[in-house]
């Protein structure tokens, strides 16, 4: 069964189409009219080799926090959906990525229980016209929509763009392996029979 899922959400201060195949060669097709973003999910695309196609508009004209949030919330409904029942999966990732001065180390849980440690400090300073402040409202409402526990660590960094290039990366390659099917595993990957 193909590992995919279609996502559509629409409100008074958004409008997003996501599909996400967890099967896929690592092709993004991104269009979130926040370039900043767009270069983070291709990232996330390319190093998870997960097919990724984002369409999103917003009420930018307030700021980017409304459409930044419900991008995290559609692509974590659509992990979960993409996972179906979990059977067979590693369940657990970790990675731990460079990007010049900056490093930052992910460990996640395919649990079905959100919960986000986020240590990260952007020191306020802004990414182009990008707020860093939102990366975590993004990862958030992708924690909450997908039930996943996510922990992000950027061990040390100083320039903000460097920084979250390495927590999209590292998230990539985490969930990479958390998402990978085994073999050996028989069922849900849990002592309780569900995740």
């Amino acid at each position: 069964m193909a590992r995919k899922a279609k996502i559509e959400r629409k409100t008074t201060e958004t409008e997003i189409a996501l599909d996400l195949f967890l099967d896929g060669s690592g092709k993004g097709t991104i269009s979130t009219s926040i370039p900043f973003l767009d270069h983070m999910l291709n990232l996330f695309s390319r190093h998870g080799l997960f097919d990724l196609t984002v369409r999103g508009k917003g009420d930018r004209d307030i700021d980017d926090h409304h459409l930044v949030e419900d991008l995290g919330i559609c692509l974590g409904e659509a992990l979960k959906q993409a996972l179906g029942d979990k059977r067979g999966l590693e369940r657990f990732g970790e990675a731990t990525v460079p990007m010049d001065e900056s490093l930052c180390r992910v460990v996640l849980d395919l649990s079905g229980r959100p919960f986000l440690v986020f240590l990260a400090d952007f020191s306020d300073s802004r990414i182009g016209d990008f707020d860093p402040a939102l990366i975590r409202e993004f990862f958030k409402a992708f924690t909450d929509h997908s039930g996943t526990t996510l922990h992000i660590q950027v061990i040390h960094g100083g320039n903000s763009h460097h920084m979250a290039e390495a927590i999209f990366k590292a998230l990539a390659r985490a969930l990479k392996k958390a998402v990978t099917i085994n073999e050996r595993i028989q069922g849900i990957p849990s002592t309780k029979g569900s995740l």
